[in-house]
Protein backbone atom coordinates (compact mmCIF):
# COMPACT_ATOMS: atom_id res chain seq x y z
CA UNK A 1 0.00 0.00 0.00
CA UNK A 2 1.45 3.36 -0.95
CA UNK A 3 1.49 5.78 2.08
CA UNK A 4 -0.27 9.22 2.39
CA UNK A 5 2.63 12.31 2.41
CA UNK A 6 2.40 15.27 3.65
CA UNK A 7 5.44 17.65 2.92
CA UNK A 8 5.65 20.36 5.11
CA UNK A 9 7.11 23.71 4.58
CA UNK A 10 7.13 27.29 4.81
CA UNK A 11 9.35 30.10 6.28
CA UNK A 12 11.83 29.62 8.64
CA UNK A 13 10.39 30.46 12.52
CA UNK A 14 6.26 30.13 11.12
CA UNK A 15 5.93 26.91 12.93
CA UNK A 16 7.27 23.95 10.98
CA UNK A 17 8.76 22.32 13.78
CA UNK A 18 5.40 22.18 15.44
CA UNK A 19 3.60 21.43 12.97
CA UNK A 20 5.30 17.74 12.73
CA UNK A 21 4.98 17.39 16.41
CA UNK A 22 1.06 17.88 15.96
CA UNK A 23 0.58 14.80 12.99
CA UNK A 24 3.36 13.07 14.76
CA UNK A 25 1.11 13.27 17.97
CA UNK A 26 -2.00 11.93 15.54
CA UNK A 27 0.10 9.42 14.48
CA UNK A 28 1.71 10.45 11.50
CA UNK A 29 5.99 8.72 10.64
CA UNK A 30 7.28 12.09 10.61
CA UNK A 31 10.84 12.57 8.86
CA UNK A 32 12.87 15.93 9.79
CA UNK A 33 14.63 17.74 7.12
CA UNK A 34 15.26 14.61 4.80
CA UNK A 35 16.66 15.33 1.80
CA UNK A 36 14.01 16.46 -0.89
CA UNK A 37 15.94 14.33 -3.11
CA UNK A 38 14.90 11.23 -0.75
CA UNK A 39 11.24 11.21 -0.53
CA UNK A 40 10.31 9.15 -2.86
CA UNK A 41 12.69 6.44 -1.60
CA UNK A 42 10.88 7.03 1.92
CA UNK A 43 7.42 6.52 0.52
CA UNK A 44 8.87 3.33 -1.23
CA UNK A 45 10.10 2.16 2.13
CA UNK A 46 6.36 3.10 3.64
CA UNK A 47 4.93 0.87 0.98
CA UNK A 48 7.05 -2.03 1.84
CA UNK A 49 6.10 -1.92 5.41
CA UNK A 50 2.88 -3.88 4.87
CA UNK A 51 0.53 -0.65 5.97
CA UNK A 52 2.83 -0.01 9.31
CA UNK A 53 3.91 3.20 7.68
CA UNK A 54 0.33 4.26 6.13
CA UNK A 55 0.79 8.25 6.51
CA UNK A 56 4.32 9.79 6.28
CA UNK A 57 5.00 13.91 7.01
CA UNK A 58 8.12 15.48 5.55
CA UNK A 59 9.54 18.71 6.78
CA UNK A 60 11.76 20.20 4.63
CA UNK A 61 13.37 23.45 4.53
CA UNK A 62 14.70 25.47 1.24
CA UNK A 63 17.90 26.87 1.72
CA UNK A 64 19.56 26.80 -2.02
CA UNK A 65 18.79 27.05 -5.37
CA UNK A 66 19.81 23.29 -6.02
CA UNK A 67 17.85 22.08 -2.82
CA UNK A 68 14.37 23.53 -4.76
CA UNK A 69 15.26 22.24 -7.63
CA UNK A 70 15.93 18.82 -6.00
CA UNK A 71 12.03 19.16 -4.24
CA UNK A 72 10.48 20.01 -7.78
CA UNK A 73 11.87 16.84 -9.18
CA UNK A 74 10.83 14.72 -6.53
CA UNK A 75 7.42 16.30 -6.85
CA UNK A 76 7.03 15.27 -10.35
CA UNK A 77 8.47 11.85 -9.46
CA UNK A 78 5.74 11.39 -6.96
CA UNK A 79 2.75 13.00 -9.42
CA UNK A 80 3.83 10.44 -12.52
CA UNK A 81 3.53 7.76 -9.50
CA UNK A 82 -0.11 9.23 -8.54
CA UNK A 83 1.29 9.69 -4.98
CA UNK A 84 -1.48 11.04 -2.79
CA UNK A 85 0.24 14.11 -1.65
CA UNK A 86 -0.18 17.42 0.06
CA UNK A 87 2.01 20.33 0.76
CA UNK A 88 1.74 22.20 3.83
CA UNK A 89 2.80 25.81 3.72
CA UNK A 90 3.94 27.62 6.85
CA UNK A 91 3.72 31.60 6.49
CA UNK A 92 3.98 34.55 9.05
CA UNK A 93 5.24 38.39 9.00
CA UNK A 94 8.48 39.82 8.35
CA UNK A 95 7.27 41.01 12.13
CA UNK A 96 6.34 37.99 13.84
CA UNK A 97 9.66 36.59 12.13
CA UNK A 98 12.06 39.16 13.32
CA UNK A 99 10.38 39.04 16.67
CA UNK A 100 10.82 35.30 17.16
CA UNK A 101 14.49 35.20 15.77
CA UNK A 102 15.20 37.78 18.05
CA UNK A 103 13.58 36.38 21.01
CA UNK A 104 15.86 33.45 20.84
CA UNK A 105 18.85 35.42 19.99
CA UNK A 106 19.61 32.99 16.84
CA UNK A 107 20.16 34.47 13.44
CA UNK A 108 18.02 33.52 10.22
CA UNK A 109 19.94 30.58 8.22
CA UNK A 110 19.76 32.64 5.03
CA UNK A 111 20.71 36.36 6.81
CA UNK A 112 24.86 35.39 6.23
CA UNK A 113 26.55 38.75 6.74
CA UNK A 114 23.60 40.80 6.74
CA UNK A 115 20.34 41.57 8.69
CA UNK A 116 17.11 38.89 9.63
CA UNK A 117 14.81 40.58 7.29
CA UNK A 118 17.53 40.00 4.42
CA UNK A 119 17.65 36.43 5.32
CA UNK A 120 13.25 36.17 5.29
CA UNK A 121 13.43 38.31 2.42
CA UNK A 122 15.73 35.78 0.71
CA UNK A 123 13.96 32.75 1.83
CA UNK A 124 10.58 34.00 0.98
CA UNK A 125 11.98 34.84 -2.85
CA UNK A 126 13.04 31.41 -2.93
CA UNK A 127 9.69 29.40 -1.57
CA UNK A 128 7.68 31.43 -3.93
CA UNK A 129 7.05 28.85 -6.08
CA UNK A 130 6.71 26.24 -3.59
CA UNK A 131 4.17 28.71 -1.48
CA UNK A 132 2.03 29.01 -4.86
CA UNK A 133 1.64 25.14 -5.29
CA UNK A 134 0.92 24.55 -1.79
CA UNK A 135 -2.36 22.82 -0.79
CA UNK A 136 -2.62 24.57 2.63
CA UNK A 137 -1.57 28.17 3.37
CA UNK A 138 -0.86 28.86 7.60
CA UNK A 139 -0.49 32.58 8.60
CA UNK A 140 1.11 31.91 11.62
CA UNK A 141 1.99 35.59 12.63
CA UNK A 142 -1.18 35.76 15.18
CA UNK A 143 -1.41 32.24 16.20
CA UNK A 144 -0.09 31.06 19.44
CA UNK A 145 1.46 27.25 19.24
CA UNK A 146 -2.03 25.85 20.37
CA UNK A 147 -3.98 27.42 17.82
CA UNK A 148 -1.90 26.16 15.26
CA UNK A 149 -2.17 22.15 16.70
CA UNK A 150 -6.03 23.16 16.67
CA UNK A 151 -5.87 23.92 12.92
CA UNK A 152 -3.76 20.88 11.79
CA UNK A 153 -5.55 18.90 14.20
CA UNK A 154 -8.84 19.86 11.98
CA UNK A 155 -7.63 19.09 9.16
CA UNK A 156 -5.37 15.84 10.09
CA UNK A 157 -6.69 14.09 12.99
CA UNK A 158 -9.83 12.49 10.97
CA UNK A 159 -9.21 8.71 10.18
CA UNK A 160 -11.71 9.57 6.96
CA UNK A 161 -11.07 11.65 4.89
CA UNK A 162 -14.24 14.37 4.42
CA UNK A 163 -15.35 15.98 1.41
CA UNK A 164 -14.67 19.15 2.81
CA UNK A 165 -13.02 20.50 5.91
CA UNK A 166 -13.30 24.39 6.33
CA UNK A 167 -11.98 27.19 8.82
CA UNK A 168 -13.89 30.46 9.36
CA UNK A 169 -12.06 32.53 10.79
CA UNK A 170 -12.80 36.56 11.55
CA UNK A 171 -10.50 39.03 11.59
CA UNK A 172 -10.00 42.71 11.77
CA UNK A 173 -9.04 44.56 8.71
CA UNK A 174 -7.27 47.19 10.95
CA UNK A 175 -4.50 43.95 11.69
CA UNK A 176 -4.26 43.42 8.04
CA UNK A 177 -5.83 40.86 5.47
CA UNK A 178 -5.43 36.93 6.46
CA UNK A 179 -2.91 35.88 3.92
CA UNK A 180 -4.14 32.27 4.15
CA UNK A 181 -7.79 33.10 3.44
CA UNK A 182 -9.06 31.39 -0.01
CA UNK A 183 -12.43 33.65 0.37
CA UNK A 184 -12.83 37.01 2.55
CA UNK A 185 -15.92 38.47 2.90
CA UNK A 186 -16.72 41.96 4.81
CA UNK A 187 -19.16 43.25 7.36
CA UNK A 188 -18.04 46.53 7.50
CA UNK A 189 -21.36 47.63 5.74
CA UNK A 190 -23.01 46.56 9.14
CA UNK A 191 -23.61 49.34 12.08
CA UNK A 192 -20.29 48.50 14.95
CA UNK A 193 -21.54 47.26 17.83
CA UNK A 194 -18.47 49.37 19.34
CA UNK A 195 -20.27 52.42 19.39
CA UNK A 196 -23.22 51.56 21.44
CA UNK A 197 -21.97 51.61 25.40
CA UNK A 198 -23.77 48.62 26.72
CA UNK A 199 -22.68 46.61 23.96
CA UNK A 200 -18.53 47.72 23.95
CA UNK A 201 -17.35 45.67 26.15
CA UNK A 202 -18.94 42.27 24.80
CA UNK A 203 -17.78 40.27 21.61
CA UNK A 204 -19.55 38.26 19.00
CA UNK A 205 -20.00 35.27 20.64
CA UNK A 206 -22.45 36.92 23.25
CA UNK A 207 -26.33 36.37 22.57
CA UNK A 208 -26.45 40.36 22.95
CA UNK A 209 -23.94 41.50 20.10
CA UNK A 210 -25.23 38.67 17.59
CA UNK A 211 -28.56 39.61 18.29
CA UNK A 212 -27.97 43.36 17.40
CA UNK A 213 -25.95 42.62 14.43
CA UNK A 214 -28.51 40.45 12.37
CA UNK A 215 -31.23 42.49 13.62
CA UNK A 216 -29.48 45.54 11.24
CA UNK A 217 -30.96 45.69 7.70
CA UNK A 218 -29.40 43.42 5.50
CA UNK A 219 -27.25 41.22 7.84
CA UNK A 220 -29.72 37.93 7.86
CA UNK A 221 -30.14 38.37 3.54
CA UNK A 222 -25.90 38.81 3.57
CA UNK A 223 -25.60 35.35 6.00
CA UNK A 224 -28.17 33.97 3.35
CA UNK A 225 -27.27 34.53 0.06
CA UNK A 226 -23.14 34.46 1.00
CA UNK A 227 -23.77 30.41 2.41
CA UNK A 228 -25.58 29.99 -0.57
CA UNK A 229 -22.14 31.31 -2.74
CA UNK A 230 -20.55 28.81 -0.28
CA UNK A 231 -22.81 26.05 -1.58
CA UNK A 232 -21.88 26.70 -4.56
CA UNK A 233 -18.19 27.00 -4.11
CA UNK A 234 -17.85 24.09 -2.16
CA UNK A 235 -18.88 21.93 -4.73
CA UNK A 236 -16.84 23.50 -7.41
CA UNK A 237 -13.80 22.53 -4.64
CA UNK A 238 -14.70 19.00 -4.32
CA UNK A 239 -14.49 18.59 -7.86
CA UNK A 240 -11.90 20.20 -8.19
CA UNK A 241 -10.51 18.20 -5.41
CA UNK A 242 -9.95 21.27 -3.04
CA UNK A 243 -10.04 19.72 0.43
CA UNK A 244 -9.79 22.13 2.39
CA UNK A 245 -10.85 26.45 2.08
CA UNK A 246 -10.27 29.22 4.65
CA UNK A 247 -13.19 31.52 4.79
CA UNK A 248 -12.37 35.11 5.98
CA UNK A 249 -14.90 37.63 7.67
CA UNK A 250 -13.48 40.74 8.66
CA UNK A 251 -15.00 43.80 9.96
CA UNK A 252 -12.99 46.84 11.59
CA UNK A 253 -11.32 45.47 15.07
CA UNK A 254 -12.15 41.58 14.53
CA UNK A 255 -14.02 41.96 18.20
CA UNK A 256 -17.82 42.38 17.35
CA UNK A 257 -19.62 41.83 14.08
CA UNK A 258 -17.02 39.29 11.91
CA UNK A 259 -17.27 37.53 15.55
CA UNK A 260 -21.14 36.91 15.72
CA UNK A 261 -21.30 36.56 11.59
CA UNK A 262 -18.14 34.19 12.08
CA UNK A 263 -20.17 31.73 13.98
CA UNK A 264 -23.77 32.02 12.17
CA UNK A 265 -21.80 30.90 9.13
CA UNK A 266 -19.21 27.82 10.17
CA UNK A 267 -22.93 26.78 11.76
CA UNK A 268 -24.78 26.94 8.50
CA UNK A 269 -21.58 25.20 7.00
CA UNK A 270 -21.88 22.40 9.38
CA UNK A 271 -25.44 21.70 9.33
CA UNK A 272 -24.85 21.30 5.43
CA UNK A 273 -21.86 18.57 5.87
CA UNK A 274 -18.91 20.39 6.16
CA UNK A 275 -16.34 19.82 8.91
CA UNK A 276 -15.53 23.14 9.78
CA UNK A 277 -13.70 25.21 12.93
CA UNK A 278 -14.15 28.50 13.70
CA UNK A 279 -11.31 30.35 14.65
CA UNK A 280 -11.27 34.72 15.87
CA UNK A 281 -7.91 35.48 15.19
CA UNK A 282 -7.89 39.21 16.51
CA UNK A 283 -10.47 38.83 19.66
CA UNK A 284 -9.07 40.55 22.91
CA UNK A 285 -6.43 42.18 20.95
CA UNK A 286 -7.94 45.77 21.04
Amino acid sequence: MIPELVIISGMSGAGRSTAAKCLEDLGWFVVDNLPPELIPTMVDLGARSQGNVARIAVVVDVRGRSFFDNLKESLADLSQRQVKRRIVYLEASDEALVRRFESVRRPHPLQGDGRIVDGIAAERDLLRELRGDADMVIDTSGLNVHELRAKLDARFAGEEEPELRATVMSFGYKYGLPVDADLVADCRFLPNPHWVPELRPYNGTSEEVSDYVFDQPGAKEFLDRYAELLQLVAAGYRREGKRYVTVAVGCTGGKHRSVAVSEKLARRLSDAGVETVVVHRDMGRE
